[in-house]
């Protein structure tokens, strides 16, 4: 964690009161960091450490832009983030995460290093669906996604609406193939009322 020993915090030596804290985290700390979702960004962190007698309150403000990839396209969106997250830090014989809030360090270490906090607060604060602008996807890419779409007749997804209509010989749905059925399916349903009488 030598990368990061910008976000350790002495714990043991801190006194009572609310304690201060500033980060801004850029695209090196998410490159060091090595996350699945979120590989660069701009965020700006405000910490506030309460020590109290038993424990410390930790409440993170986090507001800032990072980039992930576009669910469509591919190419890298911005995406605005601002989340406030609280964490209590307790003190114990071993590390321990009681609760998704509730943390416990070892006593006599006495620090916690909050990096790996910080990457999981700005990640669970992306959206689950990324996308560009409309208009704004790679065009190579848009073109390529709508030659590889098929569409059922009776499709009411609006989803794609702003790219150009899929030509008639790209569906491959045709309303004859959704009338036909299986003839082995028909054996299995006079099974079925066979036990019903």
């Amino acid at each position: 964690m030598g990368k990061f020993k910008l976000y350790d915090i002495d714990l043991k030596n801190l006194t009572p009161g609310v304690h201060e804290y500033e980060y801004l985290l850029e695209n090196k700390f998410f490159m060091d960091i090595d996350g699945d979702q979120v590989r660069k960004g701009t965020v700006k962190v405000h910490l506030t450490v309460n020590r109290l007698s038993l424990m410390f309150e930790m409440n993170f403000q986090i507001e800032g832009t990072v980039l992930v990839p576009c669910d469509r396209c591919l190419d890298d969106v911005d995406i605005p983030i601002s989340t406030h997250n609280r964490l209590i830090v307790k003190f114990g014989k071993e590390y321990s995460e009681e609760s998704d809030e509730i943390v416990v360090v070892p006593e006599e270490e006495g620090d916690i290093n909050v990096a790996w906090f910080l990457y999981e607060f700005i990640s669970l604060a992306v959206p689950m669906k990324h996308v560009h602008a409309p208009g704004k996807c790679n065009k190579q890419m848009s073109s390529k996604l709508k030659r590889h779409m098929t569409r059922s007749v009776d499709d009411t997804d609006k989803e794609y609406e702003n790219t150009d209509e899929v030509e008639e010989e790209d569906i491959d749905i045709s309303v004859e193939e959704e009338s036909s059925t299986d003839p082995r399916w028909d054996g299995l349903k006079g099974l079925l009322e066979d036990d019903n009488n």
